[in-house]
């Protein structure tokens, strides 16, 4: 009869500690919100045209958001305008688990290296957006 009690009290605090561990676990992942770096790239007229910049630009970048979790969201698509001027280039988006990571990433050694060859050859605008964390 003791053992049966010692084993229902065991059950029940394991129940209990397993819940609390994935309440917890829940509530650190959405108090995380996502990020996002937007980019509205145009070649600029007055800088010179290099297919060889651009190369390079487009394998080093990808390399220096993998230390950051990042990942391409949107990297030069399609764009149909809906309302207002339509972009002059094209439009990268790329998604982030945090705000930091991204400043992280913008930040980062690895990207400095990179970030005057788009510079110095493209008009461009970049914005770090905060996400959104839909509520449960």
């Amino acid at each position: 009869m003791k053992a049966k009690g010692t084993l229902l009290v065991g059950l029940f605090l394991g129940i209990a500690i397993g819940t609390a561990g994935t309440e917890a676990i829940r509530a650190q992942q959405t108090t995380t919100t996502p990020a996002y770096i937007i980019a509205e790239v145009e070649k600029d007229s007055s800088k010179a045209d290099d297919p060889a910049a651009a190369r390079k630009y487009a394998e080093e970048t990808p390399k220096s958001l993998a230390a950051f979790g990042a990942r391409y969201v949107i990297r030069g698509g399609k764009v149909q305008t809906l309302e207002g001027d339509a972009p002059k280039g094209y439009i990268v988006v790329i998604g982030f688990d945090s705000v930091e990571k991204a400043r992280g990433w913008y930040d980062s050694p690895a990207y400095e290296a990179v970030k005057p060859i788009r510079q110095n050859s493209t008009k461009s605008r970049l914005l770090l957006v905060e996400g959104f964390v839909p509520k449960p």
